[in-house]
């Protein structure tokens, strides 16, 4: 199963335990694989870099890093906008749609409340972990 995680997963799940540490276990126990975009890492390296939990530049790096070596790498060809409240997220369904996900997870409102598009589900960390997890 091919998955998109939006960058908030990725940050809540290096900084706390739960729900998206679990997604986040779940990918390094290759349950399921990632597909990321340039745009994606680019937008995972400014957070973890400005994030206001400072972690140290060779921490930054290796979780990039890590992303990027277990990850299938896309390259969107068609521009997606259907999150007009904050268009910024499009970039999510983009890569989305080239990787032919099944799941984007995310804790972000504005993609949550689409819940679906072609067929792609966008839902919680919470519900993708039931997946493995019960």
């Amino acid at each position: 199963m091919k998955v998109v995680l939006d960058t908030n997963v990725f940050v809540s799940g290096i900084f706390w335990k739960g729900d998206s540490n679990m997604t986040l276990a779940a990918w390094k126990e290759m349950k399921f694989t990632l597909v990321i975009s340039a745009e994606l890492i680019s937008e995972i390296t400014k957070v973890l870099n400005d994030f206001k939990i400072k972690l140290p530049k060779n921490m930054i790096e290796e979780a990039v890093g890590l992303i990027i070596r277990n990850s299938i790498l896309v390259e969107p060809k068609e521009k997606i906008n259907v999150v007009k409240d904050d268009t910024k997220d499009n970039m999510f369904i983009e890569a989305a749609v080239s990787g032919d996900v099944s799941y984007i997870v995310s804790q972000d409102k504005h993609l949550l409340r689409l819940k679906e598009f072609r067929g792609i589900k966008i839902i919680c960390p919470v519900e993708f972990n039931k997946i493995f997890y019960m």
